[in-house]
Order: structure tokens, then C-alpha cells, then sequence
């Protein structure tokens, strides 16, 4: 019995050994996916402080919250599962699923430099599109579902791109380390949103502050920049988020059409980063890669405002007609 009990404890040992193993292979792996897809999280966490702009100060961490659940839902029930059946069943799907969601990234990006440039203009085109929010509950509403909705395209290109890295890997494998990337993604750019959107109140707090010694002095001074200069940032970051998402879907879309033999213009701005770096080689790749992001940039705001009159004259009508007909399936 005493020799069985210590075989038992042995196997457990060493099943304990191998899980602790597997476990760390998935972290390593994680890492390095979640370093890959480190771009879409930079311009994720750039695009969601400004649905909270505009709210009540006491409204922008459950609105975050909010987003950060949707968020993770959209990345464990929804892309998950599909990423992992798409993968085995229908692997050719996956690239024209992306180069929609690059789509309508570029039209979300294109859409809001539309607003500052003909702000009456995109208010009509807005009116059209959606219902006007008569109540704080609706607006506040509104801005989640658009946020959401934003996030789940992002969050398919960060799942996308650590699936891609894991093709040696095993379903199972596979699984653990997109739950794990999409998990530690999801609460790393929803802390540093709230911290950014709250920093004004932090530095509120500093600035009032009534310590007389040096060291209060400086952090009522820190606080009172804080204050001032948050709502500045904040601007800045909604400038640098529309201009992700109009960079990001542009670069879908530039590199979805090489898969299917339309690679000339993916080769075009290859080759024109490149020849940027070659012409001031100090700089070389930092200056190749901006070269390439900015033409990217390009092929998604020609493609965003393309997309502009196609919703509001095609897609809108189309849906708004759908939507009546299924309400009135219901009602009858």
C-alpha cells in the first residue's frame, strides 16, 4: 500500500511538473503573440478615450467598464470560437472576413475626418444613419454600442494575428493562448484608458493639496498641469485614434488584396519605404515603416470616403428596409 501511495504520489508530481511546463510554454507564447499584435493594442487603446469625451465625469469609468466587458466578450465568445473553427474548416474565409473589417474601420476613420472638415454636412449624414439620442441613458448607450463595435474589429486583428502565430501550434494550445492574449490585451488598454481619462481628477486632487512644503508645492503644480493639459491630450489621442483606425484598415486591406494576387500595390509601398530609408539611412527603418504607414493611411481615407455616400445611399436604405420588414413580420 505505503509503495502504491508514493507511485501515486510520484504520477502526481510528475503531472504537476508537466502542467506547470505546459502553462509556462503557453505565457512564452502568449508573449510572443501578444508582441506581434502589439500595433492593433497600441491603436486600440488610442481609439477608446474619445467615446467617453464629452460624459459626465462620473460616467467615464462605467462606461469603461462598460467597453472593457464588451470587449472581452467579443474576444472569448465570439472571436475565439470562430477564429479556432474558421482555422480547421474555412482558413480561406478568414482574409476576406479581415478585409471587411478593415473596411468599415476605414469608414469609421473616414467618417470623423468628414465631421472636421464639413461638420454640417456629417451631422445630416449621421441623422440619417441613426436615431438621435433624446436622453443621457441613450447617448451614453450609443457610445458603447459604437465602441463595441470599433473593438470588435481591432480585437479580430489582434486574434487574427496571434492565431497566425500559433500555426505549429495544437488546437488545444491554440485556444489557452488566444483566451490568454485576448485577456491580458483587453485589461492592459482598459487600465491605461481609465488612467488617462481620469488623470484630470488625479491631478484635481494634487492640486488641492495643502502641504507647505517643497515637495506639495510641486505636486499642487504637477496636479494644476495635469488639469489643464488632460483635455488637450485627450484631443490629441482622439486625433491619433481616428488616424489609427484609418491606418490600420488601409494596411488590411493593402495586404488582403496580396493574398489574392493584387499585390502590386502592396509592393508599390514596399518598395516606396524602402527607398526612404535607402534615401536618409540614419533614420532606415523608423522612416521606411512611417513611409508605408502613411501610404496605408492614404488607401484607407480614399477608401473610407469612398465608402461614405455607398452607406448613406445603399447600405443605410438596405438596412433601414430590412429592419421594417422584420419588424413588421413580428408585429403581424
Amino acid at each position: 500500500m505505503s509503495v502504491g501511495l508514493i507511485a501515486l504520489f510520484d504520477d502526481v508530481a510528475a503531472l504537476a511538473k508537466a502542467a506547470a511546463a505546459s502553462l509556462d510554454d503557453v505565457a512564452a507564447q502568449a508573449g510572443r503573440a501578444g508582441a506581434k499584435a502589439a500595433g492593433v493594442v497600441i491603436d486600440d487603446a488610442a481609439v477608446t478615450p474619445r467615446y467617453v469625451t464629452g460624459l459626465s465625469a462620473a460616467r467615464e469609468l462605467p462606461i469603461i467598464a462598460k467597453i472593457a466587458v464588451g470587449s472581452l466578450k467579443n474576444k472569448l465568445l465570439f472571436l475565439l470560437p470562430a477564429a479556432l473553427a474558421l482555422s480547421l474548416l474555412l482558413p480561406q474565409a478568414v482574409t476576406p472576413l479581415l478585409m471587411l473589417g478593415g473596411l468599415y474601420l476605414c469608414y469609421e476613420g473616414a467618417e470623423k475626418v468628414y465631421e472636421l472638415v464639413v461638420p454640417h454636412a456629417a451631422h445630416v449624414h449621421e441623422t440619417e444613419l441613426e436615431t438621435i439620442s433624446v436622453d443621457a441613458k441613450t447617448f451614453e448607450d450609443e457610445k458603447v454600442a459604437s465602441a463595441v463595435r470599433t473593438d470588435f474589429i481591432l480585437s479580430a486583428e489582434i486574434m487574427a494575428i496571434t492565431l497566425g502565430s500559433l500555426s505549429e501550434s495544437g488546437l488545444a494550445m491554440q485556444a489557452l493562448v488566444l483566451a490568454m492574449v485576448g485577456t491580458m490585451i483587453t485589461a492592459a488598454v482598459y487600465g491605461v484608458v481609465a488612467m488617462i481619462v481620469k488623470a484630470d481628477d488625479f491631478g484635481l486632487w494634487l492640486a488641492q493639496r495643502s502641504s507647505p512644503s517643497q515637495a506639495g508645492a510641486f505636486l499642487r503644480m504637477f496636479g494644476r498641469g495635469l488639469v489643464q493639459g488632460m483635455p488637450y491630450l485627450l484631443k490629441v489621442l482622439g486625433l491619433i485614434g481616428t488616424a489609427a483606425m484609418i491606418w490600420v484598415g488601409g494596411g488590411i486591406i493593402v495586404h488582403g488584396a496580396e493574398t489574392f494576387g493584387f499585390g502590386w500595390l502592396s509592393h508599390l509601398l514596399h518598395d516606396a519605404g524602402e527607398g526612404a530609408a535607402q534615401a536618409v539611412p540614419a533614420l532606415g527603418g523608423v522612416l521606411s515603416w512611417l513611409v508605408q504607414a502613411a501610404a496605408s493611411g492614404l488607401v484607407g481615407i480614399l477608401i473610407g470616403l469612398a465608402a461614405i455616400p455607398a452607406v448613406g445611399y445603399v447600405v443605410a436604405p438596405t438596412w433601414q428596409w430590412c429592419a421594417a420588414r422584420l419588424r413588421g413580420i413580428r408585429t403581424a
